[in-house]
């Protein structure tokens, strides 16, 4: 068995991957990390886990007792936590804040989205989560890239449900303002933007186009849904041919002949795409639940890659049939 600590279990991002990992087989949930709920049960934060564990929080670290370290810590919280600490050099770590996603000298973490970076997860110790808008955008883009294609501004438009902005309620988190409300935010400046270029020049390394992004704060819970669009001259046949030969073999990209609607990757690890051709241009629609795909199921996808399991272990994870 694989053993597991998290540190910072107290968000919507360590809820759901405390579920995910309780019920993954290959897994035992050594300890969730959280100073502020040390001593209470996991169901007293999260309670769509009662019946499933009678574990609590705890303020304590054993490292000697795991194989894998997720942190679930706010933005600039993990890299502080390193700095102060000494965590063991064997054990692999999985971030899921945006500190290490970016390179840099002296970042020694690999950036874990599977669809772009697979070989490297396996060989690697540290692994960078990329973020939700991130993971979005950017599967309905790699192809393209991969194949030099992204030759014009692109232009992208994503809304996101309110657990994107995590658990501490805000202005515009509250339900009594989210509810039947919808608005834009950090239009063209969205922190995602620097991940996203860097993956796209990973794999075009002459894309120098403006990514004009509009993110939408949603009144929904969970969810991304991308609409994207940009210059492409090949047939709407080509460019399904270049999806597919790009994502036969990621087992969570699924291509899509029909529209897509969110409510059919929600509670999944699946990112569902859509290709249409109208005129000189290529729509590309995209979405993914913004916890799992965008957040802790990649985080496990990570950890499956990292330590020789199949791919899907523990994430077979069904939407709703309505």
């Amino acid at each position: 068995m694989i053993r597991v600590g998290i540190i910072g279990g107290a968000g919507y991002t360590a809820g759901e991957l405390i579920r995910i990992l309780l019920n993954h087989p290959k897994v035992e949930l050594t300890f969730v990390n959280s100073t502020s709920n040390a001593g209470n049960k996991l169901t007293d934060v999260h309670g769509g886990l009662l019946g499933e564990t009678e574990m609590r929080f705890t303020n304590q670290l054993p490292y000697e007792k795991i194989d894998v370290l997720f942190f679930c810590t706010a933005h600039g919280d993990t890299k502080k936590f390193l700095e102060a600490n000494q965590v063991p050099s064997h054990l692999k770590i999985i971030d899921l804040s945006t500190d290490y996603r970016h390179k840099a000298e002296g970042n020694d973490f690999t950036y874990g989205l599977p669809e772009l970076n697979k070989n490297e997860i396996k060989k690697a110790n540290h692994i960078a989560n990329p973020g939700c808008f991130a993971t979005a955008i950017q599967l309905g883009l790699l192809p393209l890239a991969a194949k030099g294609l992204l030759n014009s501004e692109i232009h992208i438009n994503a809304i996101t449900g309110s657990t994107g902005a995590g658990v501490k309620p805000s202005a515009t988190s509250h339900f009594s303002w989210r509810e039947n409300n919808i608005s834009v935010y950090k239009a063209f400046e969205h922190q995602h933007l620097t991940e996203i270029k860097q993956s796209l020049v990973q794999l075009q390394d002459n894309f120098d186009k403006e990514i004009n992004f509009i993110p939408v704060r949603g009144n929904f819970t969970r969810g991304i849904f991308v609409s994207t669009y940009l210059n492409y001259s090949g047939t709407i046949e080509d460019a399904e041919k270049i999806y597919q030969e790009y994502y036969k073999d990621s087992p969570f990209v699924i291509l899509s002949d029909k529209n897509i609607d969110l409510k059919q990757v929600v509670n999944t690890n699946k990112c569902a795409l859509h290709l249409e051709k109208h005129g000189n241009k290529l729509l590309i629609l995209s979405c993914i639940d913004n916890l799992i795909k965008g957040a802790s199921g990649q985080a496990v996808h990570n950890m499956n890659l990292l330590l020789g399991l199949e791919e899907t272990e523990g994430l077979k994870l069904k939407a709703s049939a309505f």
